[in-house]
């Protein structure tokens, strides 16, 4: 009786390297995005604390989760969007209102 081929075997193949390589590059653009969106635009509004939550462990699995991608993406792409990553959380230790909001500055108004 022939078995599959090995899990570790499944894990090379062409398509797989592949699927991996996006997942990539859609991880480290998105912390980019986020990151980017988060520095340069005015917060007008608290999240409720369950989004506020969210958000951060959200950030938080995309950091982590380059680290599972490092070897199928550029090495620059790896770096900016860990260090993204990086840098939203600690955008979150700026004060009260970047704490809440995850942005660098809060307004209230329009």
């Amino acid at each position: 009786m022939s078995e599959g081929p090995a899990s570790s075997e499944l894990a090379t193949t062409p398509a797989s390297k592949r699927k991996l390589q996006i997942v990539g590059y859609i991880l480290s653009l998105t912390l980019i995005a986020t990151f980017l969106w988060r520095a340069l635009t005015v917060a007008h509004e608290y999240p409720v604390p369950g989004a506020q939550i969210l958000e951060i462990s959200l950030d938080m699995l995309c950091a982590v989760g380059m680290f599972g991608v490092k070897s199928r993406i550029p090495v620059p792409l790896f770096w900016a969007g860990l260090i993204s990553g990086v840098l939203m959380l600690a955008i979150r230790f700026n004060g009260d209102a970047s704490w809440w909001t995850g942005h660098l500055t809060y307004s209230i108004g329009r």
